[in-house]
């Protein structure tokens, strides 16, 4: 059932409720009013007779002649006027006007506060009681003043039948009425329907144009659409660099572990050969062994910290302390590389928004890269690292610096390319690689020059920004798939 004939029903139910509800409200209203004047003309009457009712009373108990109860009873009935007269004496019972018949049980004169509705078959009489007495001789008795309920019960009826037609032919009017109304105000809404209807977001880049109708149902309800077009975009997106970085996964795996395989497979194939090689060569190969799978574990370590850099999301980078993860990254170092002699300076207090696991990863490369380039003449790697607040207050800077040979200024900007690798290299040529990722995805800067006191060999320079706000990570992300520079 289409909206604007939901509403038309509505509508049209409730409008005649509405109408009956204020017609019952009326009713009251103007029953009310119609018993308060007859009421007060009631009160009036009495107060009109009353004095001609004593009189009466009076001659009823001094057992006055007929022809003196006459008189006065007509000079009861004169001043009655247009009301209904009885009055209850010790001796009997006078009445005239228009009054309900004698069975009829009437209020008593003691208790009663007002006028009341007495039944008397159709018709309905409204009635006054007032006590009458008299002190010369001492009597008592009763006045009613009677006014038929007639009138005033057809007036009421009358309204009732009038709010009950207005009722019924609101309904249609007000259900035609809405359903005009609905369907003319529906239009932005079904021509936003039809728009959104001819959106195929798998086959066409056309997207919602929504142009304000300065209604704030359906300029919300485009404003959503928009939003989840946006973020349907945003996801395939992220969805086609997640097949692009598992298809680059795949390729670089097959293609970087073919070599070391093959090696592995001749070696074993020698192991196993005729003649069998002597002890001194069978050591040979199974060291050869042992690095071909320390080479093959690097390299798959690796690829996947490279895909996982690709695919990590805003939120899981948090505030992390630089110096904790430093000096934890060097303690490793020391104990996996005993010859190793690293010095480390670090100010405390060096919080930056990071992806802990990636960030941890840069840093162990870098050191890494330190410890197996950075030996000095004498063979054995000295490192020095440090961590300080940058120049600009909004960064920290962390320097690795070596004694090894250095690098020649124009391998500086390749170095950072994936499966770059000097030909005495043991490593898999993405460790610097994995550090650009790293230092891109968290806003910082990398560079690469001689050490600043003279001496041969190299320092990495990282600045990373402080977590004033938390920066946007790149839109695309293509370290796995394709070379990258350094950021």
């Amino acid at each position: 059932m289409r909206l604007s004939t939901r509403i038309a029903l509505a509508v049209g139910v409730l409008v005649p409720l509405l109408v009956l509800a204020s017609g019952w409200i009326m009713v009251r209203l103007v029953s009310g009013d119609v018993h308060a004047q007859g009421d007060a003309h009631l009160r009036q009457r009495a107060t009109a007779v009353l004095p001609q009712a004593r009189n009466l009373l009076r001659a009823m108990a001094n057992d006055r002649p007929p022809s003196v109860e006459q008189a006065r009873e007509r000079r009861l009935f004169t001043a009655a006027l247009d009301v209904g007269i009885r009055v209850a004496g010790p001796t009997g019972t006078v009445s005239g006007g228009p009054q309900p018949g004698a069975a009829v049980v009437l209020p008593p004169a003691a208790g009663t506060s007002g006028p009341v509705t007495v039944p008397d078959g159709k018709r309905s009489w409204r009635v006054l009681a007032t006590p009458v007495s008299v002190t010369r001789p001492a009597a008592g008795g009763t006045l009613w003043v009677f006014a038929s309920d007639t009138a005033g019960q057809a007036q009421i009826g009358q309204v009732r039948r009038r709010i009950l037609t207005v009722a019924v032919l609101t309904a249609p009017v007000a259900g035609l009425a809405a359903w005009a109304a609905a369907t003319r105000f529906a239009r932005p809404l079904l021509a936003l329907q039809r728009r959104a209807g001819g959106i195929d977001p798998r086959a066409s880049a056309t997207r919602l144009d929504h142009t304000p109708t300065r209604i704030p149902e359906i300029d919300d309800l485009a404003r959503t659409l928009q939003t989840v077009l946006a973020r349907y975009d945003e996801q395939a997106a992220r969805t086609a660099e997640a097949l692009a970085t598992a298809r680059s996964f795949s390729a670089a795996a097959s293609h970087e572990l073919r070599t070391p395989l093959m090696s592995m497979r001749i070696n074993l194939d020698v192991l196993d050969g005729t003649p069998e090689p002597g002890p001194g060569e069978r050591a040979e190969i199974v060291a050869d062994l042992r690095t071909e799978h320390e080479r093959l574990l690097g390299l798959l370590v690796m690829l996947r910290t490279l895909a996982q850099g690709d695919l990590v999301e805003a939120d899981a980078f948090t505030p992390v302390d630089l110096a904790d993860l430093v000096e934890a990254a060097v303690t490793d170092l020391r104990r996996d590389r005993p010859d190793a002699r690293v010095a480390l300076d670090g100010a405390p207090g060096c919080v930056v928004h990071a992806w802990p696991p990636g960030l941890r990863s840069a840093v162990d490369n870098l050191l890494a890269n330190a410890a197996v380039h950075g030996a000095g003449p004498d063979g054995a790697a000295r490192i020095e690292v440090v961590l300080r607040p940058g120049t600009d207050p909004s960064a920290v800077c962390l320097t690795v610096a070596d004694h090894g040979p250095g690098i020649p200024a124009g391998a500086r900007g390749e170095i950072f390319q994936r499966f770059r690798r000097g030909a005495d290299s043991p490593g898999s040529g993405l460790g610097l690689t994995l550090v650009a990722q790293q230092i891109a995805l968290h806003g910082g800067t990398v560079a690469v020059t001689d050490r600043p006191d003279g001496t041969p060999g190299a320092q990495v320079t990282v600045r990373l920004p402080r977590p004033t706000a938390p920066h946007a990570l790149p839109a695309r992300r293509a370290w796995l798939p394709a070379p990258t520079t350094a950021p």
